[in-house]
């Protein structure tokens, strides 16, 4: 099998898993039907965030033990199931509905997500901030394109239980598809015939984390990701706050996820073609551009500003997945490439933490100032970290 077909059947599965930025979209059926408050449903796409790293890690561990096939196969169990669950809960099933989404959802996409990605990159190990770029664009693209459609079926007459489990047969049927398609990350490396080039030494997990550039690569990720993770958790709420009609915020919601997705192909593009300083300096200027924009928005009571910043703050966000899987091969290595990754990524957990964080801020305060306030003090933050990021 070519790795372009491997790249297509890629870009397919995470057009569908995908829909775990969707959540802005998702969840308001479970407020109005189920009365579950804003801080219940955040924590629940924190708990999916931290599931989805998790499997990420797991994913990355047992590529070397496991064909890559049985990985995909366990992933499209696991979406099924938590996503078939998820829509059969009732009010008082908030802790089942974590069980169902959070865990067994949010864990087969980290599954799924790791595996496809170290195959793709594997494959094209001389493109791999367009290949990554690409796949992410769909992921991150998602939201809009699927998120809008889903969001129909929800409020027709198909319902939202049955838009759920759509949702979980179309990520079981693609990540199947996905394992057909793929083998062995090192086997299809071969095949595409080209050497990747880095300028690390291939490390081990445990010689990376002794690395002091691991740390300032973490917490330079925590930072910048934090503006778009939280972003996403509320965006729809942003702009019901702002006056749009439900229809409306919802697509701005998948907007965010659509800039996210093109986002994604473009800065991989730029990091082929420019390389890493340039491209990170240009990611730590949007990201601090984002929560800016967003909190005029929210000062100013603007809606078309802050329609800007969910663009804005979607394209920041764009950037990190790409930067994230190119430094981590070109510091550490390819060798141990889909390992070290799943533990880089796991910056994803202490970023939903500050999601959480900016929710209870909005319960508080009961404006979304103090949430922007904070993404903006984490976004210049991060700036400083980026622009002495080294491998040291």
């Amino acid at each position: 099998m070519n790795r372009k077909q491997i790249l297509f059947s890629g870009i397919l599965a995470f057009f569908f898993s995908g829909m775990l930025y969707g959540w802005s979209i998702l969840k308001a059926p479970l407020a109005s039907e189920l009365g579950w408050s804003g801080t219940q449903l955040t924590a629940n796409f924190t708990l999916t965030m931290c599931m989805f790293c998790i499997g990420g890690m797991i994913s990355g561990f047992l590529q070397h033990k496991v064909p890559v096939r049985r990985i995909l196969l366990a992933a499209a169990v696991l979406a099924l199931l938590g996503f078939w669950l998820s829509s059969t809960v009732q009010a008082e099933d908030l802790v089942r509905f974590y069980l169902s989404y959070g865990v067994a959802a949010g864990l087969a996409i980290g599954l799924q997500y790791n595996t496809i990605l170290s195959v793709v990159n594997a494959c094209y190990a001389d493109r791999q901030g367009t290949s990554s770029g690409a796949l992410l664009m769909s992921f991150g693209a998602s939201a809009l394109v699927f998120g809008m459609l889903a969001d129909a079926l929800m409020h027709g007459s198909f319902g939202w239980r049955n838009t759920y489990r759509l949702i979980g047969v179309l990520i079981a049927a693609t990540s199947l598809y996905a394992a057909l398609v793929m083998d062995h990350p090192k086997t299809e490396s071969a095949a595409a015939g080209k050497a990747e080039e880095t300028s690390g030494a291939d490390m081990t997990p445990e010689e990376m984390l002794r690395r002091p550039s691991f740390w300032q690569l973490f917490v330079f990720l925590i930072l910048a990701a934090c503006v778009g993770n939280s972003t996403i958790s509320f965006a729809r709420d942003v702009a019901l706050s702002l006056g749009a009609a439900d229809s409306l915020a919802s697509f701005l919601a998948g907007l965010l996820s659509l800039c996210n997705g093109i986002g994604r192909l473009f800065s991989g593009m730029i990091y082929d073609r420019k390389g890493r300083r340039f491209t990170m300096t240009l990611d730590g200027l949007v990201t601090i551009a984002a929560p800016v924009l967003m909190l005029g928005a929210v000062l100013t009571d603007s809606l078309a500003m802050a329609a800007v910043g969910l663009c804005v703050t979607g394209f920041s966000y764009a950037f990190q997945p790409p930067i994230t899987s190119a430094l981590t091969a070109s510091f550490y290595g390819r060798k141990y490439y889909s390992r070290n990754y799943s533990i880089v990524n796991l910056m994803l957990i202490p970023t939903s933490l500050i999601a959480s964080l900016n929710s209870a801020l909005y319960a508080q305060t009961a404006t979304y100032a103090a949430p922007f306030l904070l993404l903006l003090a984490a976004a210049v933050v991060s700036f400083f970290l980026n622009l002495h990021l080294n491998q040291a």
